[in-house]
């Protein structure tokens, strides 16, 4: 079979199957890209090549996988943030175009912290951080574009109640980062804050904040990320609002968050189009102060951004 053959099958089965995909064409071309190791030239230049045995194989595992709707990100084990390639399972969420912009503003209050104090070595916490996303693009960015030195770069915790989630944030540090930053990174197995012993300069929190039906509604389609992520309804000790509005976890995070913050703080929190204006006025209730409200790239309200 050829690369061309392969794919004109592999559409179609990803076309007809009981969870089709909603992308066919680009999903066969990702997945060929990453088990033949070719870029998408090469696939282009090559669709008259003859597949092995084995490739053959591999590749109709992974569509057989794609038909039950496991995202290709999981089958590949990798999905590109901010420019960076992420190590991700389902044991944490697969990083998402519209989480950028809370990179982008978080770089944007750290820049402008440390033009306010020249020398000042800033406190970051990444709350939540699942594969690490948010945190790690934050600070390589900061080496590699603003090129920020060694001793001044800002302390990195990332925290998870998931200690699979915490393990994949170790392993894209590893990877992504020098080794003598990421031996500066603290990880913390944590529900929100309660093992957490230090305050912060800025947290940032990609929290769950999908309400609980809607979140039973959307991993109908197979997609296998992590309930635990996803699910806002589900407070600290563990029990289900299945009538909430995916804030529930979130009405603990903000005061927790501000006794974790140092005067003049500041928080950038992930949430829905959907609850994000309740969610700034949950910031409002606690007296955070300057809070606004942050669009996506598609224009939707997503970021929220508050100061202690």
């Amino acid at each position: 079979m050829t690369i061309q053959q392969f794919k004109t099958f592999a559409i179609k089965e990803l076309s007809s199957s009981k969870r089709p995909s909603p992308s066919p064409a680009l999903d066969v071309s990702v997945l060929l890209e990453h088990f033949l190791k070719m870029s998408k030239t090469e696939l282009l230049l090559n669709t008259s090549r003859e597949l092995s045995a084995d490739e053959e194989e591999i590749l109709r595992d992974a569509i057989k996988k794609r038909t039950t709707g496991l995202p290709v990100a999981y089958i590949t084990g990798h999905k590109e943030f901010y420019g960076y390639d992420f190590i991700v399972t389902p044991d944490v969420l697969i990083p998402k175009p519209d989480t950028e912009i809370l990179v982008e503003k978080a770089l944007d209050v750290i820049l402008q912290k440390m033009d306010a104090r020249p020398g000042i070595v800033l406190s970051i916490c990444d709350m939540c951080t699942g594969s690490g996303c948010i945190g790690l693009s934050v600070l390589k960015q900061l080496i590699e574009e603003y090129k920020i030195p060694s001793g001044y770069l800002p302390k990195l915790t990332l925290c998870d109640i998931s200690g699979g989630a915490l393990e994949i944030a170790r392993q894209n540090a590893n990877r992504l980062l020098p080794p003598e930053e990421v031996d500066e990174i603290r990880f913390i197995n944590t529900n929100l804050f309660s093992e957490v012993e230090y305050t912060f300069d800025i947290i940032l929190t990609n929290p769950p904040y999908v309400p609980s039906k809607m979140t039973t509604e959307l991993l109908k389609d197979g997609r296998r990320e992590p309930r635990l992520a996803l699910d806002g309804d589900v407070n600290i000790l563990g029990i289900t609002n299945e009538n909430g509005n995916g804030l529930e976890l979130i009405r603990s995070l903000w005061p927790q968050a501000k006794e974790h913050l140092v005067h003049n703080g500041v928080v950038l929190m992930e949430t829905g189009e959907y609850n994000a204006e309740e969610n700034a006025r949950l910031a409002e209730k606690e007296g955070f102060r300057n809070i606004r409200i942050h669009r996506d790239l598609e224009g939707q309200l997503r970021v929220t951004e508050a100061v202690k």
